[in-house]
């Protein structure tokens, strides 16, 4: 059995999801996020990041951490700034905890989960929570894209065994 940990970075809310399973088997998982206030300066937001991570990985001891990959919306390039210095506080941590991190980028997560790399936050929700088999709503979406991250760490862990059906999906996820 393995665990993988999911991040989905944010600087209001970074959203995070541990699995421990095999294959495209989930036996424990867990989810919530890290919450920063507007009214704090930057660096107390990713010193919260930081702070509330570096003991959860501690605690945890991950296999792999999987992490939403950078991206920049052409109408607000200043995210995609604050989303790199975010995400470089979780390398950070990971890097701390000797921790190996792969990143996704979000529409590849999306495409594997729902078939549709355009899919909204609901969407994604949905189809985690039927992989699951969970009727319990995974919020907020900032948890329920972590756990999409660490499913796919799942699926693609180097030690994967599983159904013929596990196995179409480990091929269509290594890249």
């Amino acid at each position: 059995m393995i665990k993988i940990i999911g991040i989905d970075p944010g600087l209001a809310e970074t959203g995070i999801a541990v699995v421990s399973g095999a294959g495209d088997k989930v036996s424990v998982y867990s989810f919530g996020s890290i919450r920063t206030s507007p009214n704090m300066l930057l660096p107390e937001r990713l010193n919260r990041v930081f702070s509330d991570l570096l003991p959860l990985l501690e605690s945890e001891k991950p296999d792999l951490m999987v992490v939403e990959d950078i991206f920049s919306l052409d109408r607000y390039p200043k995210s995609g700034i604050t989303l790199g210095k975010v995400t470089g506080v979780i390398l950070l941590a990971a890097y701390r905890m000797n921790c190996t991190v792969t990143e996704v980028p979000v529409r590849e997560a999306k495409q594997i989960l729902t078939g549709n790399g355009n899919a909204g936050k609901a969407q994604l929700e949905k189809a985690v929570r039927h992989f699951l088999k969970s009727e319990t709503p995974i919020k907020p979406f900032h948890a329920s894209d972590a756990m999409a991250l660490a499913l796919i760490g799942l699926f693609r862990y180097k030690g994967f065994r599983g159904t013929p059906a596990a196995m179409h999906l480990r091929d269509a996820l290594t890249p």
